[in-house]
């Protein structure tokens, strides 16, 4: 029975190609960008525009690299990093978003994008990557630990946005 089941699971697996994005793939990176907003439960929290990605990440200083995973030409994945510094390590590569389209998850796309996303990090001779999960995203916290990668449960994210970037710079003090 294991034996069947080994053979289902490979079954599933599909090789992508997977690339560097382009500036032409950037209304793509949007859809995802959209679809995991949906699957975060927070569709109406996406603000940026196709042309902030084309800008932001094919311009002239661009802000962030991605790989994309494609299927019969067709993107269906994508893996946006930038770099960090960490004063304790060095440089850093920090991985924003890991995303597969929901028709294509399972079949071992998104492994294939972190092993890109990993690769592409430890030929840069970075000392550590990180990333963000929600604590509730059961089925990404597993893959992640059975990667080997350790889960700071006692570091909390600290967001400020615009709003409140704002409400602070003209607080008045009394």
């Amino acid at each position: 029975m294991l034996r069947n089941s080994i053979f289902a699971a490979q079954l599933n697996k599909m090789k992508a190609n997977i690339r560097k994005a382009i500036r032409e793939d950037s209304a793509t990176l949007l859809n995802l960008i959209q679809e995991l907003a949906h699957f975060e439960k927070e569709p109406d929290a996406v603000i940026v525009q196709v042309s902030d990605i084309e800008n932001h990440g094919f311009g002239t200083q661009p802000l962030f690299e991605c790989f994309v995973a494609t299927v019969a030409d067709a993107v269906v994945g994508m893996a946006l990093f930038y770099p960090r510094y960490s004063t304790w390590k060095g440089p850093t590569l920090h991985l924003e978003d890991l995303i597969v389209t929901e028709s294509m998850k399972g079949k071992g796309i998104g492994t294939q994008l972190y092993e890109a996303f990993i690769q592409e990090a430890y030929q840069r001779g970075v000392e550590r990557i990180e990333w963000n999960v929600l604590d509730w995203n059961t089925p990404a916290i597993k893959f992640y630990e059975k990667s080997g990668a350790t889960l700071l449960r006692d570091w909390d994210t600290v967001q400020m946005d615009r709003v409140a970037m704002f409400n602070y710079l003209n607080q008045k003090s009394t």
